[in-house]
């Protein structure tokens, strides 16, 4: 039910980009850089990136977000024949709300060693007690979207360290 090879074809290599340039909205709004696509018969239908921070929302990853958005240009909450297309491995409750749309096939491009529930932590969709069972293929632009949250982490990284090197600064120059 569950494969870990890498998707072949030019066609799957678009939708990832799509979910990157997600990702990079994200990335532009200050929240960690994952983004999704949904695709119907060859038409991307619902996108979406991380936003919970900004919506104040814990449930606004990335691919929610694009699953909402597909539900609603199908008028439907269940997207049977949907594929979904995300930079980051996804999370329990993403593969959760997947699993109770119906989607047919979840393509991620980075593993996440931490919480990934595709293979890398859990693999949700191959319990056979579970009633739908969606195919998933990791590792398609895993290196680009790998950079990605590896960039924004060291960004981020980067600005604590100078907020802390200049809060030292005017401690140290500041008259007692």
């Amino acid at each position: 039910m569950t494969e870990a090879a890498k998707p072949a074809g030019a066609e799957t290599e678009v939708y990832m980009r799509a979910a990157l340039e997600q990702a990079q909205l994200a990335w532009n709004e200050g929240e960690v850089p994952v983004g999704a696509v949904v695709v119907k018969d060859g038409v991307i239908i619902g996108r979406g990136y991380n936003q919970p921070i900004g919506r104040h929302d814990p449930t606004a990853h990335a691919e929610i977000v694009a699953m909402r958005q597909a539900a609603e240009a199908l008028g439907n909450y269940r997207l049977p024949g949907c594929e979904l297309y995300v930079t980051l491995e996804p999370c329990v409750m993403c593969s959760g709300a997947m699993m109770h749309a119906r989607i047919s096939r979840i393509v991620y491009g980075a593993p996440d060693p931490k919480t990934g529930a595709c293979g890398s932590v859990l693999d949700v969709f191959a319990q056979e007690k579970l009633n739908h069972h969606a195919t998933t293929e990791g590792g398609l632009l895993a290196d680009d979207c790998a950079g990605m949250l590896k960039g924004f982490f060291a960004a981020r990284r980067a600005a604590a360290q100078e907020a802390r090197l200049k809060a030292q600064a005017a401690v140290a120059i500041s008259p007692h």
